[in-house]
């Protein structure tokens, strides 16, 4: 099969992500076989492939929001049907056992292993999955519309309910790409008031679109103070400047996996009266299962802009210098 492979990890224009051959993967006793219909680009995946995020599998193949359909199992697999569609997310595997995976807390396992980081993902034609942690998929969406909910969805509401946003609250959202998109549909149709704060002119039309209160430049103040704030650009520097636009008691939930330097806070103006600061790290099965039945209620729904597999390293780079609002899907365009 054709897959994309990070040899080298650098700058993508440099080619650390190659287009090669690799044999069709065999599925483990309790894994799935999938043939890739989709898959969204996550930055993530622009951070495994740059270097962000140390690769811990030489000439790993990235992605982790994909659709596609079975198309073989192992011997102790129950419960799938070859032709059935299904979504392979970020979580690939958790050991089951430990403190954390006893108290609902498996995104916290220490023996947690992810897809397109740990195992080879969606920027190929097929891929694996344990079964335990496939992801059924609503019908009503197709294969597009779908992927970035994979990712981008839901870690969107994994942060959200870390940000402890109150009912009818205010909500500043810092960057407003794939994931911050669809949080914000979601707050929206709960009730919130959402204030985005994101560079690019493409980026604040979106957001005005889809119904925000106001969209700003990333460093500017909100028109009002915030409940709650999600930080979803990759740069420590926003974290005090989020932190000096939420109001006492606020909470201020960082959702990437990687973040820049932050600069020192100040204490007086930036942490007194109660506000805090959340980290997010991964989310559990129960919130891809929550996210994706909340989506369909509500309609929530991806901007979307699609690359042929083909042209992933395109699309990597155009996520990288801003060039899309919403989120971009890779359709698989080899047989």
């Amino acid at each position: 099969m054709r897959a994309w492979a990070v040899e080298t990890p650098g700058p993508v224009e440099n080619g650390g992500l190659r287009f090669v051959r690799k044999p069709v993967p065999r599925p483990a006793d309790d894994e799935l076989l999938v043939r890739v219909r989709a898959c969204g680009v996550c930055r993530t995946d622009l951070h495994v492939t740059e270097g962000d995020l140390p690769v811990h599998r030489a000439g790993v193949t990235p992605g982790h929001e994909v659709v596609g359909e079975v198309a073989g199992f192992g011997a102790l697999v129950r419960g799938f049907e070859v032709g059935e569609r299904v979504g392979v997310a970020w979580l690939r595997r958790t050991d089951g056992t430990c403190a954390y995976c006893s108290r609902e807390a498996e995104n916290l396992c220490p023996a947690s292993r992810y897809t397109g980081w740990d195992a080879d993902g969606g920027y190929a034609e097929y891929t694996t999955v344990p079964a335990a942690f496939a992801h059924r998929l609503p019908g009503s969406l197709d294969d597009v519309a779908l992927a970035p909910l994979l990712c981008a969805g839901i870690i969107g509401y994994r942060a959200l309910r870390r940000a402890a946003l109150p009912r009818g609250g205010r909500l500043g959202l810092y960057g407003f790409g794939g994931s911050a998109h669809l949080c914000a549909q979601l707050a929206l149709a709960e009730g919130a008031t959402v204030h985005v704060l994101t560079r690019g002119d493409a980026a604040r039309r979106l957001a005005l679109e889809l119904g925000a209160a106001s969209a700003r430049d990333a460093h500017a103040m909100p028109p009002e103070p915030l409940d709650s704030a999600i930080l979803f650009a990759p740069a420590g520097d926003l974290v005090p400047v989020a932190l000096r636009a939420l109001d006492r008691g606020g909470t201020l939930a960082v959702a990437g996996i990687h973040l820049s330097d932050t600069p020192p806070l100040h204490y007086e103006s930036e942490l007194f009266y109660e506000k805090q600061i959340r980290s997010v790290t991964s989310n559990t099965r129960a919130d891809g299962r929550e996210f994706l039945a909340l989506a369909a209620r509500h309609g929530v729904r991806a901007t979307t802009h699609t690359y042929p597999l083909s042209r992933a390293d395109e699309a990597l780079l155009d996520l990288r210098d801003g060039r899309f609002d919403g989120a971009a899907v890779l359709v698989n365009d080899v047989s």
